[in-house]
């Protein structure tokens, strides 16, 4: 298959389906679009066994992993719930080693970085992995440097990956090595996505690091702070509006959103602000004076600090205005 990508994605019991749907899809709809040379897509197992994924849904494997030969062009390996088993299943990390020698590249998806680093392959290597499962990685691989910030991380010819839908980040990120931009915002305007985030882009914002607060009055604050970013939220404007002392508000915002009143307003306002500047043409000044930042240049620095790039790069990413297909290349519903 000279005039192919070959792509083999390793699978095993409790993989998580995502890590496994979120390359192989984003690969497919390359080929759909015209990738050339196209890609090869194939799923292996130890012995061509039926893989159980963690949601319950058995994949059939097409290869059994000891049979592959021949220059594959990407090593992919899933991760999920079973990753601890898959590191430990020496038949597995064989194959796993074997098939890594004879690859271009070689990927994990989000703890899909426990079968690569028990195979030997992440030594001395900066990588990623979900970040609830970085410090344990960490622990058991003192020669791998874990970075659990980024989205995903290459160092040589290996890549990996933060948590499951990072997949995309990173397959459309290889769509983009191998194929250039155009196909890359392509696929991913097919696939709906927000944006293509970028690698350094942190994998999880102070929303995510935590449920919405409990607390009323935290909860209410911190809507009154998106209803009114360009206003006055210092912490003394804001505890005198709950009417409680600012040192009774900074214990409630750290037990309830795990950071102080000033840096959960700074977030808000740069979410606010990276906002206005994917969906529209206003300059930087506008948009930071809007959102209560009063210069572009703090603006600029508040998002290199949450985000890892640069608003000009944040509007620069795909827009998702639908692509145009030639007929052909219709999809069913389309």
């Amino acid at each position: 298959m000279d005039n192919h990508r070959r792509v083999l994605i390793v699978a095993y019991d409790d993989a998580q389906i995502l890590d496994i749907a979120c390359p192989s899809g984003a690969l497919d709809i390359a080929n759909r679009y015209g990738a050339t040379p196209p890609y090869t897509l194939e799923l292996g197992t130890v012995g061509r066994r039926a893989a159980r994924s963690s949601a319950g849904i058995v994949l059939g494997a097409g290869l059994s992993l000891e049979a592959v030969t021949g220059r594959l062009d990407t090593l992919i390996v899933v991760g999920g719930v079973g990753c601890e088993d898959a590191a430990a299943d020496e038949q597995l990390l064989g194959q796993v080693r074997r098939l890594a020698a004879q690859s271009r590249r070689v990927a994990s998806v989000c703890t899909g970085a426990y079968v690569l680093a028990a195979a030997g392959l992440l030594d001395h290597k900066r990588v990623t992995t979900h970040w609830g499962w970085g410090e344990r990685l960490a622990e058991r691989h003192p020669t791998v440097a874990v970075d659990t910030g980024p989205l995903w991380i290459r160092d040589g010819n290996v890549y990996t990956s933060a948590g499951v839908t990072s997949a995309l980040d990173l397959t459309l990120s290889l769509i983009e090595e191998d194929h250039g931009p155009t196909l890359a915002r392509a696929v991913a305007r097919e696939l709906v996505t927000y944006l293509h985030r970028p690698a350094d882009q942190a994998q999880i914002s102070m929303y995510l690091a935590a449920p919405p607060p409990e607390n009323r009055l935290v909860r209410d604050l911190m809507a009154y702070v998106d209803g009114h970013l360009a206003e006055d939220l210092t912490l003394a404007a804001l505890a005198a509006r709950a009417g409680i002392s600012s040192r009774h508000l900074t214990r409630l915002f750290t037990a309830h959103l795990g950071t102080t009143p000033a840096r959960a307003v700074r977030g808000a306002r740069t979410a606010a602000a990276a906002r206005l500047v994917r969906s529209s043409a206003l300059p930087m000044a506008a948009i930071a004076r809007r959102c209560g930042f009063g210069t572009a240049e703090t603006l600029r620095q508040a998002f290199l600090d949450h985000y890892g790039v640069t608003g000009d790069r944040i509007r620069r990413m795909p827009d998702m205005a639908p692509p145009r297909l030639a007929p052909a290349q219709q999809t069913p519903g389309t």
